[in-house]
């Protein structure tokens, strides 16, 4: 061991010898293992300690001619204040791609391995708990988080995004707030086969927003479908919103068997779609480019688990019966299984073409579930579930990976769901449990339509006569799902504007105005301050203009006065 006196010696000459020592100043960028890199403080005696912590992938001016060596490790000046500060060698790259240096890490939020970060392509699935090996990552936030990992599983290699990953396996199986949500969500039942909502991923969602792409505060929309006797008529429909308050437009890019126009994705993904679509590119593109010069917010709708041609293109990727290995019929059309990736990479790419082409605000997906009314043939039919995960997981999972795809374009994403899935208690038959989703996405869009409640539900008789006051029930509901969500979305809702179907009631009453307006109204009024959407499958312009009424008031602005906000 080496007296004081030697010590002191050594801390002379090496101070004396710096005198003499040229400075090479470079740029460095600090790097570790985790997340923080050691900032070490040489004292009067040359001795260096530990003053506290930098995070990784901080740039730094280094002297890399001016060293000191402890402990048998190199470090190297820190050239930028008057602190003495002094950094490990091997915690400093020449390449801030570099500066992630973990070998491993663990999934804590179960992950979509992607194959290629352009294309969105899906490479497989690594579940909660799964170890990854690290091959690199592509960028490093400010707070000295990894935004995307080159990962390895098995013989799988891909990226996976960072905030989905931690640095040891018993992080990686915690529950987020487990004392505080496992009790709701172990209580939710499962007596349909959607599957248990415990099984869901809580962690919260970082909320974005695009300073380029203002989502309004609430939306007031209008349904256009592809039809090019609606779409070539965009000018009146522009004419008619400039009249109320109407803020957005939501137009349909693909539903089941009517493709909008000859996109991309549906060349390489589904020929029978880009087949059956109209040479409406142009169209399309002059539509969005006049509400976005007339200031309107537009969103794209995308059916995705409801896809005759996809399946007709990939009958491997439907769900088919056991008996004879064929596509399943339901509701006249096949349906592509919602745990199949394959469609969830042509639906995720038709909307990131939609988006870039066309410059779509958000893309609204439909049909984001499984079948419904299924739980007599759940035995006979095959959903080739090759993750053996339950169908809530899988529809809360594509959510997940829509929205990290999307999102890096700068365009948001919004779910359509059943207004069934705001009830309480259980999870619905077809896979689609509110908080797991309203935890993912940007908005949820219910569905309720006065119509399709049964006779007495709520306490409420024939719903479908009494708009205001079946949407303030639901909306209600609502509230308490939202609660139980950690990072709840916002609440857009379609609202039905078309007439009572005389299958229901021949007597019901007509959606005109008045009861657009109750409608609206019994959603504001229990808290759904996120705006309406309108259903007219027809988009029929006269019947707009017959509810114009309904769209001319500014139901956000009532609600904050009535509200003190």
């Amino acid at each position: 061991m080496k007296t004081f006196a030697t010590a002191l010696a050594v801390t002379t000459l090496l101070l004396s010898g710096c005198a003499e020592r040229e400075k090479v100043i470079e740029i460095r960028y600090t790097a570790s293992p985790t997340m923080e890199v050691a900032l070490m403080q040489e004292d009067e005696e040359g001795v260096l300690h530990r003053i506290g912590d930098t995070l990784r992938g901080v740039r730094v001016k280094v002297d890399v001619n001016d060293v000191r060596t402890s402990d048998k490790r190199r470090y190297l000046r820190v050239e930028d204040d008057r602190r003495n500060l002094f950094i490990e060698e091997s915690a400093l790259t020449a390449d801030r791609r570099n500066a992630a240096q973990e070998k491993s890490m663990f999934v804590r939020t179960p992950a979509t391995i992607i194959g290629n970060l352009e294309t969105s392509e899906i490479a497989g699935f690594a579940d909660k708990g799964s170890k990854l090996d690290i091959l690199g990552c592509d960028s490093i936030r400010e707070d000295g988080r990894v935004v995307t990992y080159k990962v390895r599983k098995g013989k799988t290699e891909g990226y996976v995004y960072g905030k989905y990953l931690v640095f040891d396996k018993a992080s990686a199986m915690l529950r987020y707030k487990a004392e505080k949500y496992d009790p709701i969500h172990s209580a939710i039942k499962n007596p349909f086969g959607g599957g248990r909502a415990i099984g869901c991923d809580f962690y919260p969602t970082e909320r974005v927003s695009f300073p380029d792409n203002r989502m309004p505060e609430s939306c007031y929309s209008l349904y256009l479908n592809i039809s090019p006797a609606v779409l070539s008529n965009i000018e009146e429909y522009i004419a008619l919103a400039k009249q109320t308050r109407i803020n957005t437009f939501v137009i349909d890019i693909k539903d089941n068997e009517c493709p909008g126009y000859k996109a991309e994705a549906m060349r390489l993904y589904s020929p029978t779609n880009h087949r059956r679509a109209g040479d409406k590119e142009k169209l399309y593109r002059r539509v969005v480019k006049r509400l976005h010069e007339e200031g309107f917010y537009v969103v794209g709708r995308i059916t995705c688990f409801k896809d005759s041609y996809f399946v007709k293109d990939h009958p491997e990727s439907a769900i088919t019966e056991k008996a004879t290995g064929q596509p399943f019929k339901h509701n006249k059309a096949y349906w592509p299984s919602a745990y199949d990736r394959r469609v969830w990479h042509f639906n995720v790419a038709l909307a990131k073409e939609a988006v870039e082409k066309f410059g779509f605000n958000e893309i609204n997906f439909d049909y984001v579930r499984f079948p419904d009314r299924m739980t007599k043939v759940e035995d006979l039919i095959d959903y080739h579930n090759i993750y053996g995960e339950s169908k809530v997981q899988a529809i809360q999972r594509f959510v997940m990976y829509a929205c990290d795809e999307i999102h890096k374009l700068g365009a948001y994403v919004s779910i359509d769901v059943f207004g069934e899935s705001a009830n309480p208690g259980y999870t619905t038959a077809y896979g689609q449990y509110w908080p797991a989703l309203s935890n993912v996405a940007d908005v949820m869009c219910g569905m309720p339509y006065p119509d399709h409640f049964s006779n007495g539900y709520y306490g409420i008789s024939k719903p479908w006569n009494h708009p205001y006051e079946i949407l303030y029930a639901w909306g209600q509901r609502v509230q308490d799902r939202q609660a139980v969500t950690p990072t709840p979305a916002k609440v857009r809702t379609w609202v039905q504007a078309y007439n009572v179907m005389r299958h229901v009631d021949r007597n019901g009453i007509e959606y005109n105005a008045e009861n657009v307006e109750k409608e609206i109204r019994g959603l504001f009024d229990a808290g759904l301050t996120g705006g309406y959407t309108t259903w007219l499958s027809s988009s029929n312009i006269e019947k707009y203009r017959s509810q114009a009424d309904a769209f001319k008031i500014d139901y956000y602005a009532e609600w904050k006065r009535k509200n003190g906000r």
